[in-house]
């Protein structure tokens, strides 16, 4: 039987304002699924207003925490789902997650959706990964 641990608020993270933990480690196989992320700081504050390029950059710090959180690290994650108001803004995002992606990066999928939960939020992500 499958047993999952559940971090409800990942240091460095804003508090869950909702039902959901921020990480979820499944085991056996140390899979970690991470909740969606959009670019909220520490203290709940939503950064880079009307900014995709620092919306993303927060919401790939926002992800490293998570990861790091439970035990890994960006290399570690297989998989994201990223949602964007704008998908036009496709390279200006992809120049960002580049740096946080520099090799062997996640597979993923990219939607454009009418809205976040957040109306200033441009993007979120959410993410698994699979620890050694």
């Amino acid at each position: 039987m499958a047993y999952t641990k559940y971090i409800k608020h990942a240091k460095g993270l804003p508090k869950p304002g909702g039902v959901w933990s921020h990480v979820a480690i499944s085991k056996p196989g140390r899979m970690v699924f991470i909740c969606g992320l959009i670019a909220r700081d520490a203290d709940g504050r939503l950064v880079g207003v009307g900014d995709m390029a620092a919306q993303t950059r927060q919401t790939c710090e926002n992800l490293k925490r998570a990861v790091e959180a439970a035990g890994g690290t960006l290399a570690d994650l297989v998989r994201v789902d990223v949602f964007v108001t704008d998908v036009s803004k496709f390279d200006e995002i992809h120049a960002v997650r580049r740096g946080y992606f520099p090799d062997n990066p996640p597979v993923s999928t990219m939607v454009e959706v009418s809205r976040l939960v957040n109306p200033d939020a441009m993007i979120e992500i959410n993410a698994i990964a699979v620890l050694p």
